[in-house]
């Protein structure tokens, strides 16, 4: 099988001849190639270039041969092109006026995708004629509650106080904000798989912060309208939510084809919990990474004899690390080979 087929059939969870790899942030800070493009341009306009962030999302193929290519870019593009000025710094995001009142919310527009962010789609085209199958072409996005996490507070934070405080206290004004980023999302997705994406993963890092009945409330139902939009343009939809094992039944009622699962919950587990018509993604530890190689085989391999019960992409519980050792990246990425290799023999 070509990687995008091994990928695609996982997703599925149709037989594959053995179990397909890559890893969340691939195209990044670890890659010299990837800093050697950074230091002639600033995030936003590598973001905005088709020609770089192609090249970028590359580069990890090029060098490692994954299953999966993820575009390069950023969940929130879509907020900036709704009228959130967002500035990207060494601190991370941070939105200069925050939205926290019905009428900031009103006066944000939803935008068109194919007029406000053809860079992204553009992207996309280039990539999967580059590709030719040799690894599925992934697009990505925030989900509604992790966007909104970052417009309310006005950058990251460790407890998001001002989200929590409108959660609890104005809990229609932040559902106001939702929706209206579930609609903006929803047609983001599509438009990438109309522009080339084989699979759509919906990044939703901060819901692991709720409670389970919170999440319920704030999170689900907007995860799940943009799962049936992905779903709808005809290709898989993956969810991810970075702290998942307090949720996971819920993930899993938003009929996502693939839950990306963390490392603080191991996948026979998760799969127990999350049932037979999901496939599961994940879930090594990135801290892993910064070790030795033989410390990332042993890992990888105990992911994929855990996620061997069923349909199972390997994959890191997070992003992998900017100071991941290139050995140890490629020690994960052939890990499914090698196993494949030793069944065979044996």
């Amino acid at each position: 099988m070509d990687g995008a087929s091994r990928f695609l059939a996982a997703c599925a969870r149709q037989p594959v001849d053995r179990t397909p790899v890559w890893m969340m942030r691939q195209a990044g800070r670890y890659l010299p190639e990837y800093r050697a493009v950074r230091e002639r341009v600033d995030f936003l306009t590598l973001c905005k270039t088709p020609d770089l962030a192609v090249e970028v999302s590359l580069q990890p193929i090029r060098r490692f041969g994954m299953d999966a290519c993820i575009m390069f870019s950023d969940i929130l593009i879509p907020v900036e092109a709704m009228g959130a000025r967002v500035a990207f710094t060494d601190r991370g995001p941070q939105l200069a006026q925050p939205i926290r009142t019905r009428e900031a919310i009103d006066a944000l527009t939803l935008p068109n995708p194919q007029a406000h962010m053809p860079f992204a789609l553009e992207t996309l085209r280039r990539l999967r004629a580059e590709l030719h199958g040799q690894a599925a072409l992934v697009g990505f996005c925030g989900a509604p509650f992790t966007l909104a996490a970052y417009m309310v507070e006005g950058s990251g934070s460790k407890s998001f106080p001002t989200l929590k405080s409108m959660l609890y206290a104005s809990p229609s004004i932040l559902h106001a904000l939702l929706a209206k980023l579930a609609e903006t999302i929803g047609a983001y997705a599509a438009a990438q798989v109309a522009a080339g994406a084989q699979a759509v993963q919906i990044f939703d890092t901060w819901a692991g912060e709720l409670t389970p009945d919170a999440f319920a409330e704030f999170a689900l139902p907007y995860q799940k309208a943009v799962v049936e939009s992905v779903k709808a343009a005809g290709v898989p939809a993956i969810l991810y939510v970075n702290g998942c094992a307090g949720v996971l039944e819920l993930m899993a009622q938003t009929n996502a084809d693939v839950l990306s699962i963390d490392w603080r919950i191991t996948l026979d587990a998760a799969r127990a919990r999350a049932g037979a018509s999901v496939a599961l993604q994940g879930n090594v530890d990135p801290s892993v990474l910064l070790t030795t190689p033989e410390a990332v085989r042993t890992a990888a391999h105990n992911a994929l004899a855990q996620g061997a019960g069923g349909a199972h992409i390997l994959n890191l519980g997070h992003g992998i690390l900017p100071d991941t050792p290139l050995v140890c990246a490629q020690a994960f990425i052939d890990a499914p080979k090698m196993a494949a290799a030793a069944e065979t023999r044996s």
